[in-house]
């Protein structure tokens, strides 16, 4: 049976004839970005502004800073990481699902709106992902990945189930971006890759907005957990490189 997906010998990019205007998407991106800045920054107009005079002001102060402003915030910060913008996001996750700095004003709310716009926002990371790994693959000495035997493996072994792995993926804290590229390189058609993303994110900030609220958690301890889980991340992720062995020069 012919696989659904296109086979990589009809994706190897030359010029701009892969479909896709990477600099379209990111236009789009950058008007969003300043739409959603300029809405934050009309509503803080008069409203209160938060403190930074000490720790216990800043918590303070959130509490009464207006529901619209701290989603604004929480999904401006969420579309920016990415793997060419690896910043941590979990620990804003958790912060904004504390009962101190709530979205919401009970538990089921504040869950799905953590988990509503935390899944949009991160679905447009990935979707920067997606295209930037596009542009780098119209560079012919990167477009020869494809030609690759561990390629054409993980290429076989994605083509089985792309929807579910992309979901999966986007689930667990997996250290490894492998299937944002695998989709952008296997020419994964992008609103299937953004459904799985949303689909994804959407289970994963959902469950962390509900364990953080639910069992009552304190701002400095969610933010601590979910920085611990990014820092083991990054270990996890850059031990195999260290341990790696090191090519010896060669005799001249």
């Amino acid at each position: 049976m012919a696989s659904s997906l296109t086979t990589t010998d009809e994706l190897s990019p030359r010029g701009g004839h892969d479909g896709i205007s990477v600099a379209r998407w990111f236009a789009l991106y950058a008007v969003m970005l300043a739409a959603a800045g300029g809405w934050l920054w009309i509503l803080q107009i008069d409203q209160t502004t938060v403190s930074f005079d000490s720790w216990a002001g800043f918590k303070s102060s959130l509490r009464e800073v207006p529901q619209a402003v701290k989603l604004l915030t929480f999904g401006i910060y969420i579309s920016l990481c990415c793997t060419f913008l690896p910043l941590p996001a979990n620990w804003l996750v958790a912060m904004v699902a504390t009962r101190t700095v709530a979205v919401g004003t009970g538990l089921w709310d504040t869950v799905l709106l953590v988990g509503l716009v935390g899944a949009a926002a991160s679905t447009v990371a990935n979707l920067n992902d997606y295209h930037l790994f596009t542009w780098m693959l119209r560079i012919r000495h990167v477009a020869k990945v494809r030609h690759a035997r561990i390629y054409k493996i993980a290429a076989r072994w994605f083509d089985k189930s792309p929807f579910f792995l992309v979901v999966v993926f986007n689930i667990l804290p997996i250290p490894v971006d492998v299937v944002r590229m695998l989709a952008a390189t296997h020419r994964y058609p992008r609103a299937a890759f953004a459904g799985a993303n949303f689909a994804g994110r959407l289970i994963r900030y959902g469950t962390i907005a509900y364990l953080i609220y639910y069992f009552e958690l304190s701002v400095e301890t969610a933010m601590l957990i979910m920085l611990a889980l990014a820092a083991a991340m990054l270990i996890a992720k850059a031990l195999p490189r260290l341990w790696a062995p090191q090519k010896e020069p060669e005799a001249s």
